[in-house]
């Protein structure tokens, strides 16, 4: 039987539950190299030459560590929380703490034997990281500017030399994020295809490229809408509850915060997604449920450009979404 290792993973510790037999043994460890170094000599003071890891995604806590144990020849996988936490549920816990967690990580690994993760390449994570750190300006600059108009001039002065640096830092992370694309080949003939669909522009094809690494791995645009979290998710049983469909929610919230902007301009300058929109506002349809199609089009649409390695063509008769 293949070892188990469950992985609970915080911003600066991870906790860990080897499994074997129906027997766990848990420890936990600094998220930091010199903490990959003690697992893998506690992994060592116990047999343990391989094993199946298997983590929560949690954003970059997690990255480094599922990075150091694929290098090491382990399989590592890497889950939507959201899996994790229905697999609790449906045990009846109620005790909820880092080792049970790590514990309860195990068990899932073990029932559900979820598929191996592998890490971006360098340039793609990379980017990642400059994008995301661009978007926390950003977030970070808004707060600021919802702070501008109080009463005391010397805090407003003390505000505007906030947003004034966070424009500059802004800047230059843009500035990096293109420099960084253009030394690339690959990166750069993906961009360069994006921006040719209206309603694209370089922060959405920065975001395509490094959160769903342009697509590699896809086979169908059905899973790429999957994973940004687009598929719609009834609510009916029998004849007496009919709930509103909604989005699932369950991708990458980056994708659909980055995509919403550039669907409400592709309404206006896309072609395809004109059509759409106008077809739902004749039936009258909710306006969240037209843009959350709206956005399902351009997905479509920027799928198609990106495996077909054409600029998009108004002319071209793309099946609707």
């Amino acid at each position: 039987m293949v070892a188990i290792l469950g992985i609970d993973v915080a911003k600066n510790k991870f906790d860990v539950a080897l499994y074997r037999n129906g027997k766990y043994k848990t420890k936990s460890f600094e998220n930091k190299p010199l903490g990959f170094g003690a697992l893998a000599a506690w992994l060592k003071q116990h047999d343990v030459a391989s094993f199946h890891a298997c983590m929560e995604a949690t954003g970059a806590y997690g990255d480094a560590l599922a990075r150091f144990l694929f290098e090491a020849g382990h399989k590592v996988s890497v889950v939507n929380p959201a899996r994790i936490k229905a697999f609790g549920e449906s045990e009846l816990l109620r005790t909820k703490n880092d080792k049970t967690d790590a514990k309860l990580i195990a068990r899932f690994c073990e029932a559900h034997k979820p598929v191996a993760w592998q890490p971006d390449p360098p340039e793609i994570e990379h980017l990642r990281m400059l994008g995301r750190r661009r978007d926390a300006l950003i977030n970070i600059r808004t707060q600021e500017v919802n702070r501008l108009g109080g009463p005391d001039p010397s805090v407003n002065e003390s505000v505007q030399k906030v947003i004034a640096f966070l424009n500059e830092e802004i800047e230059l992370i843009s500035t990096a994020i293109k420099e960084h694309i253009n030394k690339h080949d690959g990166l750069r003939k993906k961009r360069d295809l994006l921006k040719t669909i209206p309603g694209v522009g370089d922060i959405t094809a920065e975001a395509i490229l490094s959160e769903a690494n342009g697509f590699e791995g896809f086979d169908t645009v059905e899973q790429v809408v999957a994973f940004m979290g687009l598929s719609p998710k009834e609510h009916t049983s029998g004849t007496s509850v009919k709930g509103k469909a909604a989005l699932c929610k369950t991708g990458s919230a980056r994708l659909r915060k980055v995509l919403y902007m550039p669907s409400l301009s592709a309404i206006r300058s896309n072609p395809f997604v004109k059509a759409l929109y106008d077809r739902l506002k004749a039936k009258s349809k909710n306006g969240m449920i037209i843009a959350c199609a709206c956005m399902k089009k351009l997905v479509h649409i920027i799928y198609g450009v990106i495996k077909n390695g054409k600029p998009f063509d108004p002319a071209y008769n793309i099946k609707t979404a």
